[in-house]
């Protein structure tokens, strides 16, 4: 048998070493070296994405791999991949640091430097573990620990972040948890948001135990857990921020890893809010989560601090953005800034479903601390359910069922999002390339849904007359306003057309009189029909004065009067 193996080693000389003495070793085949935590776990999830089978047998992990310790990376291996062996290589190889290695789940512990015999004694005992799991377990129970969509030894964790403040965080992982227990499965829901966590207020729930209560417990027990989860009448599981905000420093990376691996082995399900402020404890849970949702509205601010997130979960080596998906919500089909622009700035992919604006909506659930009792014709709870269903987390929208509002699939109106939203593109700073590293959602591609739960485009396109119906219904209420305006200017129009008219009668005929012509003709030569009068003339103190009164017509000249005529009167001297 051919054992696989796949060293973890972060510096440069002892991969070398390692890998020399690997070559020696008979019927081994070394797998190419990593060297970080996050690299080792990514190459896992791609093996096990295929088969069980293309797992290697053994991963040797060095002491000083990094940035994960190296205790918690086995641990977190054993957990996610328990049909692969893993072999400690540390320079303090003593019962301690032995006993400590064997509780996270090592196969093995080699001392540095390393001798040619106790490596092929310790990978040995390694691989013919993995391969007796393997035997009994079998490939479909073994699959169990892949990561990824296909979700941790368990359950599937699924963390959701905010891109800021005030974006509907939290409103989307307690709907996108009631959708999944909707859906028959047992769902927890924990609230990592240390300081201002709210989900105990959108549920309306008082619970003295929380998160914080976990922190100082190494082994976490089915009954520990059991006492600090509160079982809300929905049947979700609510491990809760705890209310003195400065409590949430006890709450580590180290303890926010150890209750995800317990709430994991007990859920099939767990969806972590993680707030907008990247803690190290949330840190940890977007690094392993299966699913990682950005949530963000669509407007410049917003879109600019998703960039500046999954920029620094790609600096500190948390998570790619090509692994990210980024929810949109209080989505407007009229906005600028549409889904594909979104990922083309931010590098990730973007959820085919978007969630409508409904302040109306949820402001009474919000209000009253109920978000359960959300209506089920809402729009947005219907696009954030129909989100469940696009990541596998219940099931999709039932055929022929009508699309959420305003959650219509990005390719129903791509190419006039991308024609308005380029213009916001400098300032929200996407100058990036076209396409986002890892296959962003562009004008004519769509973010993957994950296997297992396929959503066509059709079930998320508009049915009827959707916003044109809407804007229809508007202008009607609206036309009668656009007449009395125009009516109103059309009058005064006529005012100032009288005023003119009657000026210039009252100029002309009094210029005619002066000269003893006929005033009175004169004056009515150039006045319309509509506004003929009979004009006043005669001398007045060596001047010869005409006075024209005109009527103002309504609307239409030749039909209704206004009551209150225009007067004009000129006057010029008299010519003997």
């Amino acid at each position: 048998m051919t054992i696989r193996i796949l060293p973890a080693v972060g510096d440069p000389d002892a991969a070398r070493a390692v890998s020399g003495l690997l070559g020696q070793l008979p019927g081994v085949e070394p797998l190419q070296t990593v060297g970080d935590s996050a690299r080792l776990l990514d190459t896992l999830a791609v093996l096990a994405a295929a088969s069980v089978d293309d797992l290697p047998e053994v991963v040797l992990v060095h002491e000083r791999l990094g940035p994960v310790p190296a205790l918690e990376l086995i641990r977190e291996i054993a957990l996610r991949f328990p049909a692969t062996g893993s072999v400690l290589l540390s320079a303090e190889a003593g019962p301690a640091l032995y006993a400590a290695a064997m509780d996270c789940g090592a196969r093995g512990l080699a001392a540095l430097p390393l001798s040619y015999e106790e490596l092929g004694t310790r990978v040995q005992a390694a691989a013919h573990w993995a391969t007796g799991v393997r035997r009994h377990l079998g490939a479909g129970a073994a699959a169990e620990g892949r990561p990824g969509p296909g979700g941790g030894p368990g359950g599937k964790l699924v963390a959701v972040v905010g891109a800021k403040g005030g974006v509907g965080t939290t409103v989307t992982a307690v709907q996108l948890a009631l959708a999944a227990r909707a859906a028959g499965r047992s769902v927890a829901l924990a609230d990592l948001d240390l300081q201002s966590g709210d989900v105990a207020s959108y549920l309306d729930v008082q619970f003295r135990r929380s998160i914080a209560d976990l922190a100082g417990i190494n082994d976490i027990s089915p009954r520990v857990l059991q006492d600090a989860v509160f079982p809300h009448p929905t049947g979700v599981g609510l491990l809760l921020a705890p209310a003195e905000g400065e409590r949430g420093e006890e709450v580590g990376d180290l303890a926010a890893r150890q209750v995800a691996a317990a709430l994991r082995g007990r859920y099939e399900l767990v969806i972590v809010d993680c707030g907008t402020q990247i803690t190290a404890a949330g840190a940890a849970v977007i690094e392993t989560a299966d699913v990682a949702l950005l949530v963000t509205t669509p407007d410049v601010v917003s879109v600019r601090a998703a960039k500046r997130m999954v920029r620094l979960w790609e600096r500190l080596q948390i998570r790619k953005p090509e692994e990210t998906t980024t929810v949109v919500n209080r989505h407007t089909r009229t906005a600028e800034i549409q889904p594909p622009l979104v990922a083309r700035t931010t590098g990730t992919r973007t959820a085919r479903t978007t969630i409508p604006a409904g302040y109306k909506e949820l402001q009474g659930a919000v209000d009253s601390g109920r978000m359960q009792d959300l209506d089920a014709r809402s729009g947005v709870r219907q696009a954030l359910w129909a989100l469940a269903g696009e990541l596998g987390l219940a099931a999709p929208a039932p055929p022929g069922g009508r699309a959420p509002r305003g959650g219509a699939a990005h390719a129903g109106h791509a190419d006039r999002s991308i024609t308005g939203g380029l213009r916001r593109r400098r300032a929200i700073g996407g100058g990036g390339p076209e396409t986002p590293a890892g296959g962003g959602t562009g004008p004519d591609q769509l973010a993957p849904v994950p296997s297992g739960s396929p959503l066509p485009l059709s079930r998320f396109r508009r049915r009827g007359g959707g916003d044109r119906g809407q804007i229809a219904v508007e202008f009607v209420g609206l036309l009668p306003l656009i007449l009395v305006a125009l009516a109103v200017v059309w009058q005064c129009v006529l005012v100032g057309y009288t005023y003119s008219l009657a000026g210039h009668a009252a100029d002309k005929g009094a210029r005619a009189g002066a000269v003893g012509r006929d005033c009175p003709a004169a004056a009515q030569s150039d006045l319309p029909s509509a506004w003929q009068s009979k004009p006043t003339c005669g001398p007045q103190d060596g001047v010869y004065r005409a006075s024209v009164r005109l009527k103002v017509p309504v609307l239409f000249p030749g039909s209704v009067d206004w009551p209150w005529p225009v007067e004009s009167t000129a006057g010029v001297a008299r010519e003997d």
